[in-house]
């Protein structure tokens, strides 16, 4: 076997065999003997391959269109917006709508806006011309998109509010409507679909909140809820903490109009770590509305506890969490998929970016290209650009060596007059903090205490309670407690930590210069921090006319001539960072990762929005 292998002829490619054959015939001719016949064949093939025209590479045609100029290169600014729109058509790809998976399967589609109430605006109102509706909406930054737009009211008498939820807005000291109050409530009680965007403390929460109560309120004045039915609307938070301060505020507009009228309109807080035999005492008889977290809500659902098959009214607050990220995103579509029929949705939020933006309008607008009546397409309401920080917070960097950080925080605390939220990323860094000021002694003078995900439900909620009620100083807390959370005439919030990512720190100075009032915001930064969020934050300073510190102007800005992008559009636009774009986003980049990894982003990381209570669900419960 050995000899015949080693006898066994090698492979030799044509090529060579040319060569090999070109040479022979240069040895015969020198030697003038006669030509092989195998020799002149190859020298034969040789020829016809070497009179052939030899085929261009692509890149060798696209150097010679360059050279000749038939093409012209693209500028650096066009590639990169180039690749940008690569990023994000492939991010809309991943994107199923945001259906339900029946409507989905059956290709149902929405193509008129569904009329939840008999509300009309006043005549004198329905008489402006479209000018002085525009005028109106120019006077307070108000932008909107969308056909046939419900006019602006300027008060809420004007809106025809029943007189009982008239005098609880002003025993609330709320007199006049905000700016997104202005154009988002006669859109929401019009029957609209809508995205709502407002910086933090703008009065949101009214705008979704008030119809739901109005729509409760028609459909029982109309025919009484019998036992087991209902409700006829919903309000899904990311929360519990937020579920609970939103219930607090339907019930209160609710027991006004039980006090004045003798209607009773009843509302239940569905959320985990509280006992749900409290929940369907409360159900069984018939409820009107349910505030809840996705998680208890679809659990329920999936008991089936009760039943959609009334709701026609949908509000999802911090929509850019419960629609952008993957674990949250999967329990609404399964909560989506109880309902029945069409409902009116509503999507609230102060940091929505431009394609979470154009994914959430799957769930409101009609199929592009329709020839129907474009009374289907939804509401946009945006007061300012989506993620920019509240004009009315003093927004103060600190460069702090993380060794020196708790000295300086007892410092900090002195700058203002309590209330004080401070912020951490991480359960131990609230836990230390917490632990240091009452060995320094603060206790005496200002009382504190500690939320985190870590912390089981009850002890969360009276943690919060006593600090809303005035009973303690200062709260410190995980962004558990940084988004939607409505803290009376909070003076001075400090980012003990600079966030990862600058969404977090738009709600996290939010809890501060709230419905006008103005407030601090301190953010200790330093060496740990990344670049990119960092030039994130320089941009927001820039942005809001706020002072620049030096570690921040020397930092080396790839952005800093580019003046020419649209206010509303520039930055990334899965994130809304100013300080980067698309291409270099990190919180995508993560988000990548996480997938490809089979993990799912569920927002929990450092104490997010769980704790404790359901053994480790994926969402809030």
């Amino acid at each position: 076997m050995e000899e015949e292998e080693d006898e066994a002829e090698l492979y030799v490619p044509v090529r060579k065999r040319r060569a090999l054959a070109l040479q022979q015939q240069k040895e015969a001719s020198s030697l003038s003997k006669p030509r092989d016949p195998k020799v002149a064949r190859l020298l034969a093939e040789a020829a016809r391959e070497e009179g052939k025209p030899k085929k261009k590479s692509l890149l060798d045609e696209r150097a010679e269109q360059l050279a000749s100029g038939t093409i012209v290169p693209p500028t650096e600014a066009e590639a990169e917006q180039a690749e940008a729109q690569q990023v994000l058509e492939s991010i809309d790809n991943q994107h199923r709508p945001l259906m339900g998976v029946r409507e989905l399967a059956k290709g149902v589609e929405y193509t008129a806006a569904l009329k939840v109430g008999t509300w009309r605006p006043p005549y004198q109102i329905r008489q402006m011309s479209e000018e002085e509706r525009q005028a109106i909406r120019d006077k307070w930054h108000i932008l909107v998109e969308g056909d046939e737009m419900p006019p602006p009211i300027k008060s809420f008498r004007d809106m025809r509010f029943p007189e009982p939820v008239l005098s609880y807005l002003v025993s609330r000291g709320i007199k006049k409507p905000t700016p997104i109050q202005i154009q988002g409530l006669p859109a929401a009680l019009a029957g609209r679909d809508m995205i709502g965007i407002a910086f933090t403390g703008s009065g949101k929460t009214l705008v979704f909140t008030l119809p739901l109560v109005m729509v409760a309120f028609e459909e029982e004045r109309r025919l009484p809820i019998t036992r087991g039915e209902g409700p006829f609307g919903m309000i899904i938070v990311p929360s519990r903490e937020l579920a609970t301060q939103t219930w607090e505020v339907a019930r209160g507009i609710a027991t006004a109009v039980a006090a004045a009228d003798g209607t009773e309109l009843r509302s239940v807080c569905c959320i985990g770590g509280q006992n749900v035999k409290e929940q369907m005492d409360t159900i069984r008889p018939g409820v009107h509305m349910v505030i809840a977290t996705p998680g208890r809500l679809g659990d329920m659902l999936e008991k089936k506890r009760f039943s959609l098959d009334v709701c026609r009214y949908l509000a999802l607050d911090e929509a850019d969490r419960l629609i952008g990220e993957p674990a949250f995103e999967e329990e609404v579509r399964k909560i989506l998929d109880f309902f029945t029929g069409q409902r009116q949705t509503l999507l609230f939020s102060a940091t929505m970016p431009a394609k979470i933006q154009s994914f959430a309008r799957s769930a409101l607008a009609r199929p592009p290209g329709s020839l129907l009546r474009s009374t289907a397409l939804p509401v946009i309401v945006n007061v300012g650009r989506a993620g920019a920080a509240n004009l009315d917070v003093i927004q103060e960097v600190e460069y702090v060596k993380q060794e020196a950080k708790m000295l300086y925080l007892l410092e900090c605390l002195q700058k203002t007059a309590p209330p004080v939220l401070i912020f951490c990323e991480s359960k131990s860094d609230v836990d230390e903090i917490h632990e240091y000021l009452l060995i320094k002694g603060v206790a005496a003078t200002l009382i504190a205490v500690g939320i985190h995900g870590g912390k089981d439900q009850e002890e969360r909620q009276l943690a919060i309670n006593m600090f809303r009620t005035g009973k303690k100083d200062v709260l410190i807390g995980t962004d558990v407690a940084s988004k939607g959370l409505d803290f009376p005439d909070i003076q001075h919030v400090i980012n003990y930590d600079m966030p990862k990512e600058i969404e977090n720190y738009v709600h996290r100075i939010g809890r501060t210069g709230r419905c006008g009032k103005t407030g601090v915001a301190t953010t200790f930064i330093n060496k740990s921090c990344e670049d990119s969020v960092l030039l994130d934050l320089k941009h927001l300073l820039i942005e809001a006319k706020q002072r620049i510190p030096p570690v921040l102007a020397t930092l080396e800005d790839p952005f800093a001539a580019d003046d020419g992008a649209d206010e509303l559009t520039k930055g990334c636009a899965f994130c809304g960072g100013l300080g980067h774009r698309v291409t270099t986003c990190p919180k995508l980049e993560a988000h990548r990762m996480k997938q490809m990894m089979g993990t799912k982003d569920t927002g929990l990381a450092d104490g997010g929005y769980s704790g404790g209570g359901m053994g480790g669900a994926a969402t809030d419960w």
